[in-house]
């Protein structure tokens, strides 16, 4: 993969050894993760591997920017892709780690006050804080915009109350970028962002949330949980804006994991097929397998150029990339779903072994075909952005 990233326009030196930077470390937490207890110990372990090695200065905007780019805060979204990518080639929980602490402090570089991004920023890229971004309600996913959490202005602040869920990090973060809807209005003008700290007595996370690739992931229940005034990111109703804006920038990063499990799965089954006898040959020498392979490979080639055409618009060009980024989250994720279900297909019962690579890959994959704007909403993206 590295040679192959050297011949695309997208990328210099420097990004080239970002990403080989990023495959050492992922190596180093895989070796690491699976021994510990739980999914906290898992998360801070990786967290701390990746701030001593100086990976979150791609996922985590410094607090201070001498002239922010105003799309991305100053990330490099090929840089943050990248590593996503590295991350996600040696196990999905490192790379969780490492996106989640970028998505939860997006909306602070993005909007934050001066005093804001030092507290917060700072213990985010030190690895001192997790971070979390509440967005997602029980009946509002891909509807962002259909908040009924709300937040109601009383003295000296505002009382948050009602229900996320879906909240990655929920039940270990130190604090959350919370979106909720301002009381008596409507629609998206009526959302604005607070960061609500985690020891907030109005604030319930105890409620978790089990699904088929293990991360930690938690209900928010708020009962008159009260926000101060200077906890509130931005002016008043522009949050919808700031999750946009977050997610503009982070969607282009899922395409990138999903990369990393693509390119995982077809190693994974080229390494196989070169060693399965069958037939007198080998599987690797029918010409049924070697169609198989092109087809992925070709899959994974498309994903690649379409994910990096998008980041490279947001870092050179500095401008929103709309479009560009819904195609490259729908083509990565939809297409690696197939290449590990091919490449699963290619192991026969071996790929079923429960904790196999490619049974892990299989389950890890599943979820980013949903989370921050599913597949057939990347699809109405797309069309709208044409129409107009």
């Amino acid at each position: 993969m590295r040679n192959k990233l050297q011949d695309l326009p997208f990328f210099d030196s420097r990004l080239i050894d970002v990403y080989s930077r990023a495959r050492e470390v992922g190596a180093v937490i895989a070796a690491q993760l699976d021994s510990l207890p739980s999914l906290e110990d898992q998360c801070r372990t990786a967290l701390r591997i990746l701030h001593e090695e100086g990976l979150l200065q791609y996922s985590v905007a410094p607090a201070a920017v001498d002239a922010v780019n105003p799309v991305t805060a100053g990330l490099q979204v090929r840089a943050l892709s990248l590593v996503r990518q590295a991350l996600a080639e040696h196990h999905a929980l490192a790379d969780f780690t490492f996106a989640m602490q970028g998505l939860g402090s997006i909306p602070i570089a993005l909007y934050g006050t001066a005093e804001q991004k030092e507290e917060y920023l700072s213990a985010a890229l030190n690895g001192d804080k997790i971070a979390a971004f509440a967005l997602s309600e029980p009946d509002s996913g891909s509807d962002a915009a259909a908040l009924s959490c709300t937040a109601t202005p009383t003295e000296g602040g505002f009382l948050l109350n009602g229900e996320k869920m879906w909240i990655s990090n929920g039940n270990i973060a130190d604090y959350f970028c919370v979106f909720a809807r301002l009381e008596g209005t409507q629609g998206a003008k009526g959302i604005a962002t607070f960061i609500v700290d985690a020891d907030n007595p109005g604030l319930d996370r105890s409620h978790t949330i089990e699904v088929m690739s293990p991360h930690p992931l938690s209900y928010l229940k708020f009962h008159d949980a009260f926000v101060p005034a200077d906890k509130e990111l931005g002016s008043p109703e522009v949050g919808f804006k700031i999750a946009m804006d977050t997610l503009d920038v982070f969607r282009c990063s899922v395409a990138g994991a999903a990369l990393g499990f693509a390119t995982s799965a077809l190693q994974t089954a080229i390494e196989y097929a070169h060693q399965r006898p069958m037939f007198g040959q080998h599987l690797i020498d029918f010409q049924l397998t070697q169609s198989i392979i092109g087809e992925l490979a070709l899959k994974l080639d498309e994903s690649l150029l379409l994910t990096y055409r998008a980041a490279w618009l947001m870092d050179v060009k500095q401008r929103k990339t709309t479009a560009e980024t819904a195609m490259a989250k729908y083509s990565a994720t939809e297409n690696a779903q197939q290449i590990i279900d091919q490449s699963l297909q290619m192991l026969g019962g071996r790929g079923l072994i429960t904790n196999s690579t490619l049974e892990k890959l299989y389950r890890d994959i599943r979820a980013l075909r949903i989370y921050e704007g599913a597949s057939e909403v990347q699809k109405l993206i797309i069309a709208r952005q044409l129409i107009r």
